[in-house]
């Protein structure tokens, strides 16, 4: 029997104390401002070792979720003023894979502004090299298997992701990948719907188009381009969560 199982998924010790500690900070059961027990404490009072809190607390210093310092202990941070883009899968998380409208309104425009600009640098600064990439990855979506959905949601990810290395600007990859889990839950909720539908070819369409932009050197189209496309993925989106709140 051929079944499509995946391997099971076990939280270590380590990140079944993170996610713990994130539960009791983003629920703000643990305030800001507030000191943690010492780590001998703590770490009886969730069944862990002592050195497997350090690390979860560690973890959580470089979300900017707390703050340890020296001789006076761990500190809970306000992270709406201190949290990194790191926090934003944490959040999702935390929120069952929902954030409410202003915030996801908020990633939007983040993402439209970044890749914006990504877009028009590419049309400025790609090379041969950079454009045949880009060639390959429209050849990959003219033959996608539609039932992959996790290749779908990956092949979208990497053509952005690719643009923004065309652009030649090393700081924008790094910016889309730090957020990759968040951008593929939306792509994933996107595709899952439209893969088997003309939404799926427009998207491609985009594609195409805005890669003939970058081969013209075209930046100003090429912004066009790319903001016509995450408005396209954006309003079919919201049209799907209005629907699904309508039903409910």
């Amino acid at each position: 029997m051929n079944l499509p199982l995946k391997p099971l998924q076990v939280e270590s010790l380590k990140d079944a104390c993170i996610t713990r500690m994130e539960e009791l900070i983003l629920s703000g059961e643990l305030k800001a401002g507030e000191r943690l027990p010492a780590e001998r404490d703590l770490a009886n009072r969730l069944g862990v070792s002592r050195p497997v809190l350090h690390e979860a607390l560690v973890d959580l210093a470089v979300k900017g979720l707390v703050s340890i310092l020296p001789r006076r202990g761990v500190v809970v941070n306000d992270y709406r003023q201190s949290g990194s883009m790191a926090i934003l899968s944490s959040l999702l998380n935390y929120q069952n894979g929902q954030f409410d409208p202003q915030f996801t309104d908020s990633l939007f425009a983040m993402r439209l502004l970044i890749e914006k600009e990504t877009a028009r640098l590419a049309a400025t600064n790609t090379d041969p090299e950079q454009l045949g990439k880009l060639h390959e990855l429209l050849s990959k979506e003219s033959s996608l298997n539609r039932s992959d959905l996790a290749a779908l949601v990956k092949l979208d990810f990497d053509f952005h992701i690719q643009v923004a290395l065309a652009s030649k600007n090393h700081i924008y990859p790094l910016i889309l990948n730090s957020f990759v889990s968040v951008y593929t839950h939306f792509t994933t909720d996107f595709f899952e719907r439209c893969r088997f539908t003309p939404t799926l070819d427009e998207v491609f369409a985009f594609h195409r188009e805005l890669v003939n932009t970058l081969e013209q050197h075209q930046p100003q189209k090429a912004m066009e381009v790319m903001t016509a496309l995450l408005e396209h993925g954006k309003a079919h989106l919201l049209d799907f969560v209005d629907q699904t709140a309508h039903k409910e």
